[in-house]
């Protein structure tokens, strides 16, 4: 019996096939609505192609590609000022400035492809390189030669699939972790969240709590969206543009289309303080998981009212309300975020380089390109 693997490259979700969502069933980032939010308003430095692979031409698989721009970007980051930073920053203009990313570089976790639990998951990942490898010509046919290629953020146990020949000699590595938290089951409450802490982080959730009187947390809906795009705008582009290192920034349009297209799947908090608005944070729910975004504050009330803190707080307070299992923290401020009880979740990636001098050294360019974080894990709970 011929049992052929076969792949197609879509340009936009118009054209993806029929059965697409049901192998994106268990994923809601790999599913046909939320890649059309892509498709109306991915950042500017970035191009998404969505994969097809099909054995006997039946759909067996499906994959997100993202093709990033670095030239593009205004700043990859304004916090960190140092000669490291420079030597970074100069390494991605010169050498790694096009970059191929098979998973999706907007959010943590395995959002790279989805396959059939009954197909052969190797010759799924041989077909999904030769797509990858065919991406890489039309870029370069095109005028964009794909510099770096990248497949990103798998748990320990989901980059062993990829122990296969067709993937030998590709620089394995490991980035920052992705910070989760696990809800039990008997937690029904913000206050059984309480309880759990010991004294000091108690005390620091009633501080922080406290310093929160005044601010008005409502639940923005798409009119509200819109009406205060320009501010939502700004208080994310501080945030962004102060992070130690970008790769990307948000559309401007971005929250208004995410909630046009997912709806309640796509929850949008607004804080305020007497009608202005001073924050905001945002939330997708995925499955039985709860999916952190993006957010955004204005920086003096920020540390004024513990805010960002607070914001934390609230994401934890729904996802138990509303029954969810896990809360996904993403991978920045991990200190913090380990401080309300999120656990450190080491992820891996593999990388390669066009230039074969340069590849053949990609783990000292790693170094450069992965910026170290040192940060002190807490245990808040008793």
């Amino acid at each position: 019996m011929n049992t052929s693997f076969s792949f197609k490259i879509y340009s936009n979700t118009d054209k993806l096939p029929e059965k697409w969502n049901e192998l994106a069933i268990n994923n809601i980032f790999l599913s046909r609505e939320y890649l059309k939010v892509l498709d109306l308003s991915a950042p500017q430095n970035m191009i998404c192609h969505y994969i097809g692979i099909f054995q006997n031409q039946e759909l067996v698989g499906i994959s997100l590609s993202q093709f990033l721009d670095l030239n593009k970007l205004e700043s990859f980051g304004e916090r960190d000022k140092c000669i490291k930073t420079s030597v970074r920053n100069f390494l991605f203009k010169k050498f790694s400035s096009h970059v191929l990313v098979i998973g999706n570089n907007m959010l943590t976790g395995q959002n790279a492809f989805s396959f059939l639990d009954n197909i052969d998951s190797a010759q799924a990942l041989k077909t999904l390189k030769l797509a990858c490898e065919t991406l890489k010509k039309d870029y370069n046919s095109k005028g964009k030669k794909v510099h770096i290629t990248t497949y990103k953020d798998f748990l320990e146990t989901e980059i062993k699939k990829f122990s296969i020949p067709d993937f030998n000699g590709i620089f394995k590595f490991s980035t920052q972790p992705n910070m989760h938290f696990d809800i039990p089951e008997n937690w029904k409450t913000e206050q059984d969240y309480s309880n759990a802490l010991i004294k000091k982080y108690r005390d620091q959730y009633k501080r922080a709590r406290k310093k929160a009187d005044g601010i008005l947390k409502r639940k923005m809906h798409l009119e509200d969206i819109i009406a205060y795009e320009d501010t939502i705008y700004e208080l994310y582009h501080h945030v962004a543009k102060n992070a130690p290192f970008n790769t990307f920034f948000l559309a401007k349009n971005h929250f208004r289309i995410f909630k046009e297209l997912l709806k309640d799947k796509f929850l949008f908090y607004g804080y305020f303080i007497d009608e202005k608005l001073i924050g905001f944070n945002t939330l997708i729910k995925n499955g039985k998981t709860m999916d952190t975004y993006f957010l955004g504050y204005d920086d003096t009330i920020q540390r004024e009212k513990m805010l960002y803190l607070n914001m934390l707080y609230d994401m934890i307070e729904y996802s138990i309300n509303k029954g969810f299992e896990e809360i996904i923290f993403a991978r920045t401020a991990l200190e913090i975020k380990s401080s309300v009880g999120a656990k450190p979740q080491k992820m891996y990636g593999l990388m390669e380089h066009s230039n074969p001098l340069i590849n053949k050294n990609i783990a000292k360019l790693f170094e450069y390109l992965e910026p170290e974080v040192d940060w002190k894990e807490r245990n808040p709970f008793k």
